[in-house]
Parts: C-alpha cells; structure tokens; sequence
C-alpha cells in the first residue's frame, strides 16, 4: 500500500512532557535548528551547500511511514482530541498511552476511547501499572499493545509502524465489507458474493468453520452460507440456545469456549475457533461490520427480487385482468339467468346450484381482480363464526373433500372490523388447500381442525390438518404468487391472496408443520 494512503496520525497521552515530546521526536523528527544555522552560515562562506546529516522525516527510511503526531496532557483531553477528530473524519490511527496518570489513568481512559473508536491501536508505555495484562485486554479490548519503559527509539518506530498497518488493514476490510450493503445483486448473485465473504471471514479470524444465517418466522434456523461442518457440529439446540442468551444479555458477541457467536438482527454468525482465546477487538468490529452489511445487503436483494416478481406479476396481471373482466360480466349474469329460470318454473334445486356457482365463480373473479388492483377494504362488523361457514360451504364443491371432516371451535360470538369478503375469501383458500392436500395424498381418517380464540386487541384463527404439512423446498415462498407443490389445479395465488388479504387488515400469518400444516392468522379486533 503506497504510504500517502495510509492513516498514520499518532496521539500521544502522557502527564509527563520529557515523555511525550520523546516519543513525537522519534516518529516526527524535525530538522534541528542548530543545523539550519550551519548550513546557512557555510552558504555564505563557501558558496555552497554543505551536507549535513540532519534529522529528517521517514520518508528517506522505506520501512516507516511519515507520521503526524499530537500530543495530549492527560486520558480526558486525549478523549476529547479522539472524539472531534472523529467526528471531522480524521480519526487517529494509534494512540500512545500512559498508565500511571492523574485523573484518569491509562486503563480508564482506554475503556472510555473504545465506547468511540473500536479500531484505533491503543499501545501503553509505561514503568509499572496498578492492572495485569489480562486485566487489561478483557476491559481495554485485544487490540491494545503494552510496552514497558524505558524503550528504545526504534522500538517505537516499529511498535508504531505494525499498529499503523494494522489499522489501516481493518479501514481497508471495512471499505470492503460495506460495498456489500450498497450493491443491488439478484439473490443468486448474493449468495456467490456472501459465500466468498464468508470463506474469508473465516480466513481471517482462523476459524475452522463459519456459518451465515437467520432465523425464520417458525423458528427454524436458515443457513444462507458456510465454511466446514457448523451446523453439523453443532445442531440446531446448541445454536438456538447461544442466540438466546445473547438476546437475554442483550450483547452482540458471546464466546462460550471456542464457539463464537455472533448476532445482528435478523442474521446470526457462528465461527468454530481453533482454540478459546478471544478475538481481538478489530476483529470483532469487523465481524459485526460483517453482519451489518451482509444484513443491508440481503435486504437489498430480496427487495430486488420482489420488485422483479412485482413487474412480471403486474405484466401478467394486466392480461388476465383485462380477460377476467371481459369475463365478469356474463359469469355474473349466471345468477340472474337462475333467477329468470325460476320465474319459468324450472327446478329449483337446478337453479340454487346454478346461482350458487355463480355467486362463487364472480366472487373469486372479484377477489382475484381486487388481489391484482390493491383494492381498499371495506370494513366493517363481521361475524367471524358466520364468515368460517361461509368458507366452509365455498369448499364444498370440492367433490373429493366431502369424506373430509372439519372440526369448528369458537366462542359464541366473535366480531371484528374488517373486510367480509376478503376474510371468507382467505379462510375458504386455507380450507381449500387442507382438502386437496388430504385428498392427493390420501390421508386415513381426513380431518382439518379451525380453532378461533380472542383476546382484547387481536383475534387468533388457526387452520390445521392431520395431512403430509408444507414441504422444506417452498415453506419460505409459500406465500408468494404462482408457488404450487403437486397439485394439478389451482392459479398459485391462493396463499398469497391471503397474505395481502390478512396483512391488509395489519394482521399476520404464518405457517408451521406440526403433524400436518397448520396456518395461524392473527388479525387486530378493530
């Protein structure tokens, strides 16, 4: 790295002046004045030059970079100096510190300097200090050196040179690392590009194995990347377990041996160290740097893959939008037809069942148009226990279904707010399924359970069946358009229907297997 590209700025906090003056000459020497003298004087005696071996900047000495240097009297000035030089963009890349100081000693100010600046390489020089090493690194953080008086200059000038290149290798990473989160990627782009972060993680901490992921709705746990066997090695509990106690702790990192574990929401980082030393406190930040943008990053993908969904369902919605109203029309016309067939004296068990298929079919041609426009609900009072029936009797077209038994438990009387249709809508689509997958998959003994259960501000709808459940490859896409497993009807739209339909009333719906599928709507009372 050229060295006009380094951050090589030191600050040097010390009571003791002789001492910080020292250490400024060494990494920031100047030429002597005394010389400059002699040099103009032979000017003009001799008429040229003379050579003198003055002191100079680094510059001329490949092996250390040209350092700029501040100096500060004691831990609370120094953190001051560290603070506004922060907030100007021009942080310090080492900072030379004292124990032994009044006020705030070297470990104190130390503790307050990391709350600022994780990255910074904090070295303390000092005779004797009242703290032991260990002491230190667990308050002070792993990236602070110790050094112990008296020293040599060019003890200095390489202390100071590793820690500036130190540095400078994190804020190098970390533009790295934070191009992730600005990128716009498909989700297979991101997934090579998060693979490759991870295999260097992993390089760069040691471990023998990382894992990448998050945690789902259900709680089941989603690797998105990894390196080695973490998730063989270590098994779902083990890995539940550490992200609770983290949240308990409410701490971003725990180490329990050599398991490092680290959480930043909704994505989870587990590293198999080689041994249970602590990672230094770079490390860390680069770790939790990591976890931002890998985070901003997975984010910006899904929202591109929606986007990209979004514009070819608009572009097939406006076909058959355009094609289901044409059609609406003469389906709705099917129940005034039954009507006129009545007044002719024709069957009237024909005519019910012909106008119940109508009512049906323009409903969902309705629906299914209110699905692609985003139509506004219309709420109002609806009696939950009465539009479950209705859902039930919607599925009783279902020929096959009708061996199916559905157990309803409910209060007496469960009323909210809401949009009638498209709450019957989303409870006959739910059925529906649980049906046809009972069916297709000839379950002994068919039965679909909806439990209703209220409390002050929401009502809870769960939908389950004893069937084969949701299979692993789609349950994170379920409720996505034109997701289908094995079933030979049916548009795709039906779970995603009920989604928009359910999240439109600011309610929830999720779905776990548990002895078949069980779906549960949470929706507000009002």
């Amino acid at each position: 790295m050229p060295a006009q590209e380094l951050n090589t700025r030191v600050l040097v906090i010390d009571d003791e002046e002789m001492v910080r003056d020292s250490i400024k000459q060494i990494l920031q020497p100047e030429t002597a004045p005394e010389s400059e003298a002699i040099a103009a004087a032979a000017d003009l005696l001799f008429d040229e030059p003379v050579t003198e071996p003055a002191l100079t900047s680094h510059s001329a000495l490949s092996v250390f970079p040209d350092f700029t240097v501040d100096l500060a009297v004691n831990g609370k000035q120094g953190y001051e100096m560290i603070k506004a030089a922060l907030e100007a963009g021009n942080p310090y890349a080492v900072i030379f510190l004292d124990m032994r100081m009044p006020g705030w000693d070297g470990l104190e100010t130390a503790i307050h300097i990391r709350k600022i600046d994780q990255k910074a390489e904090i070295i303390i020089v000092t005779a004797y200090s009242d703290h032991s090493i260990e002491d230190i690194i667990s308050k002070a953080g792993h990236n602070v050196g110790y050094h112990v008086k008296p020293y040599a200059s060019e003890e200095i000038l390489q202390l100071a040179t590793k820690a500036v290149y130190e540095y400078n290798r994190i804020i190098n990473l970390e533009s790295l690392i934070s191009v992730i989160g600005n990128i716009q990627l498909s989700q297979k782009q991101l997934d090579r590009l998060l693979q490759n972060i991870v295999d260097q993680l992993a390089a760069y901490i040691n471990a023998e194995s990382v894992l990448l992921g998050k945690f789902n709705e259900e709680g089941e746990y989603m690797p998105l990347a990894s390196v080695g066997k973490t998730e063989e090695l270590l098994g779902i509990d083990l890995i539940q377990q550490q992200i609770l106690s983290m949240k308990n702790q409410d701490r971003p990192f725990v180490q329990i041996g050599n398991l490092l574990t680290a959480h930043m929401e909704p994505y989870d980082v587990f590293a198999i160290l080689p041994d249970e030393s602590k990672l230094r406190t770079e490390k860390l930040y680069l770790l939790q740097l990591f976890l931002n943008n890998a985070a901003q990053a997975i984010l910006n993908a899904e929202l591109q893959e929606a986007l990209m969904r979004k514009e070819k369902l608009t572009a097939a919605g406006n076909a058959v939008g355009m094609l289901m109203h044409d059609l609406r029309t003469p389906i709705k016309s099917i129940v005034l037809i039954a009507d006129m067939l009545d007044m002719q004296g024709a069957d009237q068990e024909t005519t019910s069942l012909l106008r119940e298929a109508g009512r049906q079919a323009s409903e969902i041609f309705d629906d299914f148009l209110d699905y692609l426009r985003e139509t506004p609900l219309e709420k109002q009072p609806v009696d939950l226990n009465l539009a479950v029936q209705q859902a039930i009797k919607l599925c009783e077209d279902r020929t096959p279904g009708h061996g199916v038994t559905i157990d309803v438990q409910s209060p007496e009387s469960v009323e909210i707010m809401g949009d009638g249709s498209k709450l019957k809508r989303s409870l006959s689509n739910l059925i529906g399924n649980s049906i046809d997958a009972l069916n297709s998959n000839k379950v002994d003994s068919p039965v679909i359970k909806v439990r209703l259960s209220e409390s002050a501000k929401f009502v809870q709808i769960v939908v389950s069946d004893n069937g084969p459940g949701i299979p692993d490859e789609i349950r994170a896409t379920l409720f996505e358009p034109f997701v289908t497993k094995n079933k030979s009807t049916g548009t795709g739209l039906g779970l995603a229907i009920v989604r928009q339909f359910i999240e439109g009333h600011n309610g929830s719906v999720t779905v776990h297997n548990d002895e078949g599928a069980v779906f549960t709507l949470q929706i507000p009372r009002c």
